[in-house]
């Protein structure tokens, strides 16, 4: 009878542990912003975001030697350019009619989306990634380019990981793993769209086929 109460006192024990994971992570955000190696589709980024959270990219343009911020929104399952920021005129800053004088800078709106931003962090240019207020230094956890995107934290990868803590680093599940610029990948950046920044601030963009 012991046995069966300890058994009993067990199971409650546990069944009240994960309720109460459920009930913490739901909560939570449910995605992540999640910075892979491109090369080798290592994580080594991954930060919680809601929809609507502003993810910006900053950095100084290399030629004009001014601070530029490309600002992005997370719209599920996608990151949408909102605005780009900028101080000067140059090469690879948009020098069209479209431009607004703000307190700011200069702003220019967009409304494309990416489902994978691919950078180039550089030195002279000393990308970082924003996001609410916290910055990541991407060339001091980078040694090359890396690819930006959005990953969902299911509710059960959620609970085991705030369950049983996070001594083995972020849940496998949630990585991109190694083939994070596979096929899959690439068809996505072509649907929506890919914009690749290099380490002098010059963009490339494919233009959505949607």
């Amino acid at each position: 009878m012991d046995t069966l109460r300890l058994s009993l006192v067990a199971v409650a024990i546990l069944a009240t542990v994960v309720a109460t994971a459920a009930l913490s992570v739901s909560a939570s955000p449910s995605n992540a912003l999640v910075v892979t190696d491109a090369d080798s589709g290592e994580e080594i980024l991954e930060v919680p975001v809601e929809d609507g959270t502003e993810v910006t990219l900053s950095y100084t343009h290399s030629v004009e030697k001014t601070p530029v911020r490309d600002v992005y929104v997370v719209d599920d399952p996608v990151l949408r350019a909102d605005r780009m920021v900028f101080h000067s005129h140059g090469a690879g800053l948009p020098s069209s009619s479209d431009i607004e004088r703000t307190g700011e800078g200069f702003v220019v709106r967009s409304n494309e989306s990416y489902e994978a931003l691919s950078v180039v962090p550089g030195s002279i240019a000393g990308h970082e990634l924003v996001i609410d207020g916290e910055r990541h230094d991407l060339v001091e956890k980078s040694d090359g380019p890396v690819s930006i995107t959005l990953s969902d934290r299911s509710l059960g990868d959620r609970i085991v990981g705030d369950t049983l803590g996070s001594s083995s680093g972020p849940c496998e599940s949630n990585s991109l793993g190694p083939n994070a610029l596979g096929p899959n990948t690439e068809l996505a950046v072509e649907t929506h769209g890919r914009e690749i920044r290099d380490s002098i601030g010059a963009v490339v963009i494919e233009p959505s086929t949607t």
